[in-house]
């Protein structure tokens, strides 16, 4: 093999771990999946036509999210945390999102600011229909913000205690209305808009210790056949040019 096919077959491998990860963590935080659900290499593999090697692969990446736990012999489970983690978590994004706030604050582009809004539209037409998805968007809210940052380390710090608090949020969250939380994701990034960080920063933390008292405290219901839980988030993951008969965009 030549050096740039080697590069093409790294690329191919990493655009499929990707897109497992996609889905995975889609259905996990989504509730699709719930925590202690086993997640056996083999099955994934075959449901996303992939080698288990590649789905080994998302497996450690969705571990290293603090998703999936690696147990003895290759079981891979989703992860169970606890109440107390839970709280531990919004204690500490309060503080590593106080620091990506005071970093955007009068920094965002015209255009940052309008994804920003985009994704909180899409939180309140999800609201009602879909509680489950408009946790999920709400979480990529804040990974996004943190991700306008463009600092590696504290984009892996937040999006990883993100993704993990969202699944905590998940799986002891009781129903309540999102909507608090979507005019506190409009107050905020106008906060940001005119550059007023000490607000921004105090608005964070009131946000985040309010989404916590607000939803934390109820157990988890039980699921279906996991492969057939999947079986839309492959399809969704999976990019229109590889679907079979996929109408072109």
């Amino acid at each position: 093999m030549t050096r740039r096919s080697d590069e093409a077959a790294g690329d191919k491998e990493n655009d499929r771990v990707s897109m497992i990860c996609r889905a995975i963590r889609r259905a996990i935080l989504e509730r699709a999946l719930s925590p202690g659900d086993k997640l056996p290499e083999d099955a994934l593999g075959e449901r996303f036509g992939v080698s288990r090697t590649i789905a080994r692969h998302a497996l450690g990446q969705l571990a290293g999210e603090g998703l999936v736990e690696l147990r003895r012999n290759r079981i891979a489970v989703v992860a169970t945390p606890s109440l107390e983690e839970a709280r531990d978590e919004f204690d500490i994004r309060i503080e590593l999102e106080g620091l990506v706030v005071r970093t955007l604050a009068g920094r965002l582009t015209p255009g940052q600011l309008d994804g920003l809004r985009d994704i909180v539209r899409q939180e309140e037409e999800e609201e009602g229909a879909n509680p489950a998805t408009a946790i999920r968007l709400a979480t990529e809210f804040h990974v996004m913000l943190a991700e306008m940052t463009a600092k590696p380390t504290l984009v892996r710090y937040v999006r990883e205690i993100a993704y993990r608090s969202c699944l905590s949020l998940s799986t002891f969250g009781r129903p309540h209305s999102a909507e608090c939380a979507i005019s506190e994701h409009r107050e905020l990034i106008s906060a940001l808009e005119r550059g007023d960080a000490e607000a921004a920063r105090a608005m964070m933390a009131d946000h985040l210790d309010r989404v916590a008292r607000r939803a934390l405290l109820q157990a988890p219901e039980p699921r279906g056949d996991l492969m057939d839980i999947l079986a839309p988030y492959v399809e969704a993951a999976t990019p229109q040019r590889k679907r079979v008969g996929a109408a072109p965009r």
